[in-house]
């Protein structure tokens, strides 16, 4: 079995705040550099698949999370995965990103206590006492809401998994995609507390047997906006500017 983890491309919000609250977090919109992230994931992915054998090649599900970051990334990946490798693409809202409540669209830490500052209080009183994975935002979700929920998406993965489609892409979130990795993986809540978001666009794989167990790799890491534009410069000699996709 093989599960491609894949983070959703640059959005508009990674570089501006702003974005949130001018799209709303389910609308953030991937910028021109994260649909190239995308592509060249897509890229890593499918020339994983065409490396060393590795016995009968079964098509790839994709699954990906409602918001439009997601969405997007997921097209992008469809643009150079081998086409006859494709089978089910469907939607789960299980997979949507964290709910952070009152600070929803809000992600600066000092407004976030400037507008609610009784309940940041409580917030931050919480992630001390009681760890970033059980604080829950007020009104939002802890991570560990998060993992609960993404548990849930898990037992459809191994349904279908019974009925030979082990081969899966899912397109979501830094922290839906580390609760899937813990999850599968049976990490203890340490390892979530003290492990790293993905990037944009990395791809983590998961393969194994259920008889031998089940490993994960950093399968492809992906390129951030400040080297790649120096990469670009070095190439063509000029300033290359990355406007959002969606402004295209």
């Amino acid at each position: 079995m093989r599960i491609f983890l894949v983070r959703h491309g640059e959005s508009l919000g990674n570089i501006d705040d702003r974005a949130y609250r001018q799209f709303g977090d389910h609308n953030v919109p991937l910028t021109e550099w994260g649909h190239r992230q995308v592509l060249r994931a897509g890229q890593a992915i499918a020339a994983y698949l065409k490396g060393p054998p590795s016995g009968e090649l079964r098509k790839l599900n994709v699954w990906y999370s409602p918001f439009l970051r997601t969405r997007q990334s997921k097209d992008a990946l469809l643009e150079v995965l081998p086409a006859d490798l494709i089978g089910d693409v469907r939607e789960d809202y299980l997979l949507r990103e964290q709910d952070f409540g009152l600070f929803t669209e809000i992600y600066d830490h000092a407004e976030q206590k400037r507008k609610f500052p009784d309940e940041f209080e409580k917030w931050a009183r919480l992630r001390n006492n009681n760890g970033k994975f059980y604080a829950r935002p007020p009104d939002g979700e802890s991570r560990a809401d998060v993992a609960q929920r993404v548990r849930l998406f898990l037992q459809t993965v191994m349904h279908d998994a019974e009925n030979g489609k082990n081969n899966v892409i899912i397109v979501g979130h830094g922290v839906t995609n580390r609760a899937f990795e813990m999850n599968f993986l049976h990490h203890p809540v340490d390892w979530f507390e003290h492990s790293d978001n993905p990037g944009n666009a990395d791809v983590t794989l998961i393969e194994g047997r259920r008889a031998q167990g089940y490993s994960s790799i950093l399968l492809h890491k992906s390129v951030d906006r400040v080297k790649g534009q120096e990469e670009l410069r070095e190439a063509y000699g000029s300033e290359l500017a990355i406007t959002p996709k969606a402004e295209q």
